[in-house]
């Protein structure tokens, strides 16, 4: 390669001869650590048989799932070799940490211990070993582990029980042994897989108890069990018929020896007596006293320092008192050599203690070697682990490494703790960047699970401003890996902490997203009622956003816990948009209006007019049912209503202050004239009735009135108005000079009589114009309007325009209102 002009196949891309691969790179050299320099892209989505249902794992809009078709049901699960469960034994154990090898411990006066146990499990019993922390009880477990390799058909499984369910235990116990890729069975189905299982199954810092050891023991009645426990589990119960053994610390002689092995010399007479006198303060715990075995390696290199130092200056035999005695470094005080942890760390390297501080921030958990550079800013930050594990302050834990039994309270209460929240912060930041990194694979997301819950739970109070919004951040990035790697636990708790942290932030997308997957999760572990509240939380946050794809895969998730249940399923559920069932319309609740009409009713004549006189309580039912009609038009047929009737009320209040006789006032002129019109001829007012007799123009003419013809008007739409205000469409036009011989005489009310107001009946509706001669002269404006008499009297008041009908006056005679 040239360095100064670069090819392609520097970038990655390949020199594009044929073949050769075009992705040709190097790979990185740490398993953990993503290939920072070329980023390929890959499928985010992993598909996994769940039980009976295939699950699609979607980082963007939410996992979806569905029964699993025949055709794509997972074949069985096949039972691994002997050589395949010891390469991944081999792949599960914590790394070495990087360099000069720390000095093998022997295992001292354990003899009995060992024998015993192991006596125990080749006849098929379950032995639970209890010791207090720091008391080797992991060190006694690796012994027995390989005397026992060859006592079962499946070999020796190891487990870590460290914040472990019983449930965990079994699905772990079933991966070590069979080898089902990306299929996960149900619980019935794990139940029969593992019951078949014969194995010596060893766990470590088991939390179990009661009735849950209970459950694993009955789940696996082929098992040899080896757990380790401390005296804080509660006790198994009679039951369980588990043999206990407890683990005692060591003697004084043995301490002192053990103590040797990590100086890698003998003690001197002072150490010796400070090492004795230890021993009775810890009880003979192995932990404390390869720590203070760590103290004395520590001494052992500043004397070395300060030797160097001194012999680099000039002959001390001229120095006017002689040679100096060599400042030795004085051995700690025996409360720090039953407390080492923070003396320890003071004297380690500053990304040592970095990397406590880390640890400490985490609640114990240390971070994988590779994200040391990361997040400590060194890069050569990895060796820091080896510093940590030759001084006694780390125990593995798994496939991972955890704080020793006591460090963490030793070193918060030395100060660690000041900047936790800091710590756990770029933590978090830099586990969110790592877990949604594309090379990330779900195994290696999986295998530090337990660091990224720590960094997201110490966030989650955010008592801090953006300490909740880096937690949503994490969760995101995280759960989709823990999903993929079918750890349910691992992806159940990321949920939950993603969900109260997005509350607290406010995010509701995101919350909404935790929502759906907390119902999905249910929904693969069998428990309806949880997912579908989750769901349901998750629709209705999801349908306020209008995020129409969650929405959708939420209610064909909703619809999956519907048919489980036997419910009948909602068309909503089955992804429909919730727009179309609302913007329909619908037919009227209370059926059609009880007034029916002369002619039938089709749809292509749905709005056709027809006269008819119409009963009071036939008139309000129709309304009620155009009230009834489609949403669309409750506004307008409302408005229309309230207009009507105030336009009604006032015209009628006006119109009835001109009359004579408040029993014969019925009908009133539509337009006013003006002082021309009496110049040509036309009469200024007209009345409409006889003051006298209270009978109509039409009365006296014997013409028909529109009432006679059985037909009202039900119109409810305003006609279009005439270009002449006072010419009536298909009615002949009166001479503006003169009124027609035909026109009735005129009759002028007294001035001095005060007109009286007549009580109406409100407005009412008309489909058709009223009926009139074609030699009646009519100034009405719109066609709908009734017949209109102009009034001859020369009174001052003007005539008012009217549109209600009087109580004597029949439906058809009433103006229209639009």
């Amino acid at each position: 390669m040239d360095p100064t002009n670069r090819g392609p196949e520097d970038y990655g891309h390949g020199t594009g001869r044929p073949g050769e691969d075009a992705g040709r790179r190097r790979q990185s050299r740490d398993p953990l650590m993503p290939d920072l320099g070329h980023q390929t892209p890959q499928a985010r989505t992993v598909q996994l048989i769940s039980g009976d249902f295939l699950l699609t794992v979607n980082p963007v809009d939410g996992s979806e799932i569905e029964p699993c078709r025949p055709g794509e049901r997972p074949a069985a699960p096949v039972r691994r070799t002997a050589a395949q469960r010891v390469e991944r034994e081999r792949a599960a154990a914590p790394p070495v940490p990087p360099g000069p090898p720390a000095p093998q411990m022997p295992l001292l006066e354990r003899g009995e211990e060992r024998e015993r146990l192991v006596r125990l499990l080749a006849r098929g019993r379950s032995v639970c070993l209890t010791g207090p922390g720091g008391s080797g009880r992991t060190a006694l477990l690796d012994a027995v582990a390989a005397d026992c390799a060859t006592l079962a058909p499946d070999g020796v499984v190891r487990l870590s029980g460290y914040k472990r369910t019983a449930t965990e235990l079994l699905y772990g116990l079933f991966e070590a042994v069979c080898s089902a890729p990306l299929h996960r069975p149900d619980r019935e189905g794990l139940l029969a897989l593992v019951r078949g299982i014969g194995a010596v199954v060893v766990v470590d810092d088991l939390e179990l108890g009661g009735a849950a050891l209970q459950e694993l023991l009955d789940a696996t009645p082929e098992c040899a069990f080896l757990l380790a426990v401390t005296p804080e589990v509660s006790a198994p119960g009679a039951e369980a018929n588990l043999e206990e053994v407890f683990l005692t610390g060591l003697g004084r002689g043995a301490s002192i020896e053990l103590m040797e092995h990590v100086v890698e010399r003998t003690l001197t007479d002072e150490e010796a007596n400070w090492a004795g006198d230890l021993w009775f303060e810890s009880e003979g715990l192995p932990l404390r006293f390869v720590q203070a075995g760590a103290l004395l390696r520590q001494r052992d290199d500043l004397r070395a320092g300060q030797e160097e130092f001194d012999g680099n200056e000039d002959d001390p035999a001229d120095a006017p008192f002689g040679p100096a005695e060599p400042a030795g470094t004085p051995l700690p005080s025996l409360g720090e050599g039953a407390a080492p942890a923070a003396l320890l760390a003071s004297r380690l390297s500053e990304s040592a203690r970095e990397t406590l501080r880390f640890a400490v921030a985490l609640g114990g958990e240390v971070p994988h070697q590779a994200h040391l550079p990361a997040l400590v800013g060194d890069t050569h930050a990895d060796a820091a682990l080896g510093e940590l594990a030759l001084s006694g302050l780390l125990s593995p834990a798994g496939s991972r490494y955890r704080l020793a039994a006591g460090a963490l309270a030793q070193l918060e209460a030395s100060g660690y703790d000041e900047s936790a929240e800091a710590h756990a912060r770029s933590a978090a930041q830099h586990y969110a960047w790592w877990a949604g990194h594309p090379s990330v694979t779900p195994e290696r997301a999986v295998a530090e699970a337990d660091a990224l819950l720590a960094s997201m739970t110490r966030l989650i109070p955010g008592e801090t401003a953006g300490q909740a919004s880096v937690a949503v951040l994490l969760a995101r990035s995280a759960a989709p890996g823990f999903a993929a790697g079918m750890q349910w636990g691992a992806w159940e708790k990321t949920l939950r902490a993603g969900q109260e942290a997005a509350r607290i932030a406010g995010e509701v997308a995101e919350e909404a997203y935790f929502h759906h997957e907390l119902g999905v999760l249910a929904l693969c572990t069998g428990h309806l009622d949880r997912a579908r509240a989750e769901l349901e939380a998750s629709i209705g946050m999801r349908g306020a956003l209008a995020d129409k794809p969650g929405a959708v895969a939420g209610r064909r998730a909703l619809a999956l816990v519907a048919d489980l249940s036997g419910e009948p399923v909602h068309s909503a559920m089955a992804g429909e948009e919730p727009g179309l069932r609302h913007d329909a319309a619908v037919s009227p609740p209370g059926g059609t209006p009880a007034a029916k009409p002369l002619f039938p009713r089709t749809e292509a004549s749905a709005t056709l007019v027809t006269r008819q006189s119409p009963s009071p309580a036939s008139a309000s039912e129709g309304r009620l049912g155009v009230l009834r009609g489609a949403r669309r038009n409750l506004v307008a047929v409302g408005a229309g209503a309230l207009l009507a009737a105030v336009l009604g009320t006032v015209v009628t209040l006006g119109a009835t202050s001109g009359s004579e006789d408040p029993d014969g006032q019925n009908v009133t002129t539509e337009q006013s004239a003006d002082e021309d019109d009496n110049d040509n001829g036309l009469p200024a007012d007209e009345p409409a009735d006889d003051p006298a007799t209270g009978a109509s123009e039409d009365d006296r003419s014997g013409t028909p009135s529109a009432s006679s013809s059985g037909s009202p008007s039900t119109s409810d739409s305003p006609s279009p108005e005439t270009s002449d205000p006072g010419t009536k469409p298909g009615t002949n036009t009166p001479s503006s000079e003169g009124p027609s011989s035909d026109d009735p005489p005129t009759h002028s009310p007294s001035p001095t009589k005060k007109p009286t107001k007549t009580p109406t009946t409100g407005p009412t509706e008309s489909d058709s114009p009223s009926e009139t001669p074609s030699d009646t002269p009519t100034t009405s404006p719109d066609p709908t309007e009734t017949t209109t008499e102009p009034d001859t009297s020369n009174s001052a008041s003007g005539p008012v325009e009217t549109v209600g009908a009087s109580a004597t006056e029949s439906p058809a005679e009433a103006p229209t209102v639009a």
